[in-house]
């Protein structure tokens, strides 16, 4: 038998750009694949839960804005003005969703790109740089894209409905939204890798950048304050002065004017100028992908490599001041416990991906809160005052209820694997629960409270209902944190190191929905009592009403079942979940 011929030409190093796409295009398939029928198969309950409670979050908003458009056009007779005025709620919007995504997709695509294990053996196969990017770049797409649709296409659908849209502005819809995708996302991974790659070596001009930043940030915000709209709600005047507040959305380079702009050409008929917004946008889109693939080729491996890599002078080991300080307000807990909760503390801070999407959710909360005072109301609108006030309670609830979920809910997951240097401490496993538990609510206790004390002091509601809402933060405070961390302990998973897939899974999903329903509960005891209490107090109906049937006894008697309830479910909602907690962490074998 002849011996085989050896090619003197050596194997090239790389698979052809072609190959290589095609090659992680079914490693992307077949993981997708495996991942749809594993949770199809094992978590039934928790995608029709979602679907549920998605098709609903949908519905909801659509509903909404499809009135709000009929409300508009009832409202602006004059043809030019209404315009005016869509085009301002559509630029003002989606620039709104422009600069979250950028953030988002920061954060994600900085998980993805320096924080995953998959990263890590991505960087050793023989694979170009910019394919290994554009593989988590394409992820983060996918997820950027998820959350726009649902957020944006109720608006965009709404007002289809009610400017009678031609066929072709549905059919335009998902393409717009998906090449305006691509350009936020962009530029938050061009922000992403030239910070990581500039950090580890100019950490002092990083941090007086971000910190300039903050202050012209700020200073914008408090600008706005002064200046804002101040006369009374949907009058002429109060349109006019929202009108000129939106018009910085109609400035000609930013993306979110060629999407709107390009929406509405085709929703009135100008089906030619819409092609050639919607041509705009996919240049665009090309370029700053492209130029974020060229950022990735010259500065990510060197980004992951200064990230990781470099070895940094060691300090000595002290508490910071704010240790001690937190360690003197934890005084009265056992020093195994206070121990515990400076150290969750510490790791919450030493994470980027947590503290950053907690200061950008709360900081979008507090500007909302610092814009209440410029709308002024008549006396006669005490009935709206309250139920807006009482909607900022149920928004802050459920702010703190995502973030029990997305945060507290995995720590005793994420103890899992460390757990055995737990256990050589010689510390019960009840003191490692009611850590976390104090941990999750004196971390949440002051946060929410001062953003509604803020809230109903601006609103100027009355002192009776400033006490009832502190009273029901703190039962929510309370609930929540028992919530995530009971259930975080019955339903661990640790297989996942992840925080957010295992967020993503049963337990948390549950986790989700009873603090979900806590909130409504516990807002629902105390809300309406107070409402029609105090409704009956500004008719002055009392001296009459007490004499003859007795209703203000009746409603001075609810509002008190009410708070009381509302106590008792909140002692329910701390003490049963981590009761349950606590069992099901002594029955664990680690």
């Amino acid at each position: 038998m002849r011996p085989p011929v050896l090619s003197s030409t050596p194997p090239p190093d790389f698979l052809s750009p072609q190959q290589e796409a095609r090659a992680f295009g079914r490693a992307r398939n077949r993981t997708l694949a495996t991942l749809l029928r594993q949770t199809f198969a094992h978590s039934r309950f928790r995608v029709t839960l979602v679907v549920v409670l998605t098709s609903l979050l949908w519905g909801g908003m659509f509903w909404m804005f499809t009135d709000g458009f009929w409300f508009l056009e009832s409202m602006i007779t004059q043809p030019d003005t209404h315009a005016q005025a869509v085009g301002g709620v559509f630029g003002a919007f989606f620039a709104a969703l422009m600069l979250m995504l950028i953030f988002s997709s920061g954060i994600i695509l900085y998980g993805s790109l320096f924080r995953s294990r998959e990263i890590a053996f991505l960087l050793t196969i023989p694979a170009r740089t910019e394919r290994v990017f554009l593989h988590k770049f394409q992820e983060a797409i996918v997820l950027s894209s998820w959350g726009f649709v649902l957020l944006g296409s109720p608006i965009l659908l709404a007002y289809g409905v009610v400017s009678a849209s031609p066929w072709y502005y549905y059919v335009l819809l998902l393409p717009f939204i998906v090449a305006f995708v691509y350009i936020p996302v962009s530029i938050g991974a061009i922000i992403c890798l030239f910070v990581v790659h500039r950090v580890p070596d100019n950490r002092l001009t990083v941090l007086v950048g971000g910190l300039v930043l903050l202050a012209v940030g700020g200073a914008w915000i408090a600008w706005g304050l002064l200046t804002g709209p101040r006369n009374d709600l949907l009058t002429p005047d109060w349109f006019q002065e929202i009108l000129g507040r939106l018009r910085f959305s109609d400035y000609r380079l930013l993306p979110s004017w060629w999407l709107s702009t390009g929406l509405l050409d085709a929703a009135s008929g100008a089906w030619s100028e819409s092609i050639l917004f919607f041509s705009l946008m996919i240049s665009n889109a090309l370029f700053f992908r492209q130029l974020a693939l060229w950022q990735a080729g010259r500065t990510y491996r060197a980004a992951y490599s200064g990230l990781y890599g470099k070895t940094m002078r060691r300090k000595r080991s002290r508490p910071m001041r704010f240790d001690r300080l937190l360690s003197w307000l934890l005084g009265p807990l056992p020093a195994a416990m206070r121990l515990m909760v400076i150290k969750d503390l510490r790791l919450f801070r030493r994470d980027p991906l947590q503290w950053s999407q907690f200061l950008i959710f709360t900081g979008f909360l507090v500007i909302y809160f610092f814009h209440i005072p410029r709308f002024t109301y008549g006396v006669s609108s005490i009935t709206w005052v309250n139920m807006v006030s009482f909607l900022n309670l149920s928004v802050v609830g459920l702010l703190f209820s995502t973030f029990t979920t997305r945060f507290i809910y995995p720590m005793i997951s994420l103890e899992g694997r460390r757990f055995w240097m737990l256990g050589l401490l010689g510390v019960p496993r009840q003191t490692i629960l009611w850590s976390k538990f104090f941990f999750a609510a004196g971390g949440a206790i002051v946060p929410c409270s001062g953003l509604v004390l803020v809230s109903d002091l601006m609103l100027g509601v009355s002192n009776l209902i400033v006490i009832s809402h502190q009273l029901t933060c703190l039962v929510l405070c309370l609930g929540l944190a028992g919530i995530a961390v009971g259930l975080g302990a019955w339903l661990p998973n640790f297989r996942d190191d992840s925080p957010s897939r295992i967020a993503a899974g049963f337990g948390g999903t549950l986790t989700l929905v009873v603090s979900t329903l806590y909130i409504l509960i516990v807002v629902l005891l105390t809300a309406l009592p107070t409402h029609f209490y105090l409704v009956a107090e500004y008719a002055n109906l009392g001296g009459n009403i007490q004499g003859q049937t007795g209703v203000q006894w009746w409603l001075g008697f609810w509002l008190v079942a009410g708070i009381a309830a509302s106590l008792i479910l909140g002692a329910i909602a701390t003490l049963v979940p981590l009761r349950i907690g606590f069992r099901a962490l002594q029955r664990m074998e680690f």
